[in-house]
């Protein structure tokens, strides 16, 4: 059952959960539970896993929660605009900041103040409190490839 399960939850059911994530991510934690409800359920259909908890049945399956995906999206993207692959866009997103008094990577993205909560949920401002907070090896990476592998290994640790 597991052999069928889980391809089918990855080819049909997450790509529809992470579209876009970038620009509609959920902030409430309702809407944040009613997705990881579906990976639940799709998790639970598995016959020899459907008697433990969730978060035992993600680890046994390798799969990260729904937030986690979200916040890797966020970081991944971040990573490629840094890089310059988003070339037509002339504003800029992220600015580096001036500080040379860095502990953990030697980038770090300067945060923007704002009068209005709403703009906490925004792209560039959710992305950089968790920039900052990766490993200089994750950050430095010389590729897209590399970069995500080496934020998988941290996302473990750091959420």
């Amino acid at each position: 059952m597991r052999k069928v399960i889980l391809p089918l939850c990855f080819t049909l059911v997450r790509p529809h959960l992470e579209s876009c994530v970038q620009l509609w991510s959920p902030q409430h934690r309702k809407d944040m539970e009613l997705l990881e409800q579906v990976q639940r359920r799709a998790t639970k259909m598995i016959r020899e896993l459907e008697h433990i908890s969730y978060e035992e049945r993600v680890r046994e399956l390798g799969l990260f929660r729904l937030e986690k995906r979200r916040l890797q999206g966020d970081l991944n993207a971040a990573f490629q605009y840094l890089n310059g692959v988003y070339r037509k866009d002339r504003g800029n997103i992220f600015s580096k900041a001036c500080c040379d008094r860095t502990r953990s990577n030697g980038f770090k993205l300067s945060e923007g103040r704002f009068r209005l909560d709403i703009r906490k949920i925004f792209f560039a401002v959710r992305v950089v409190k968790h920039w900052h907070r990766l490993p200089r090896e994750v950050v430095e990476a010389p590729s897209l490839d590399t970069f995500k592998a080496r934020l998988d290994e941290a996302l473990s640790n750091l959420v």
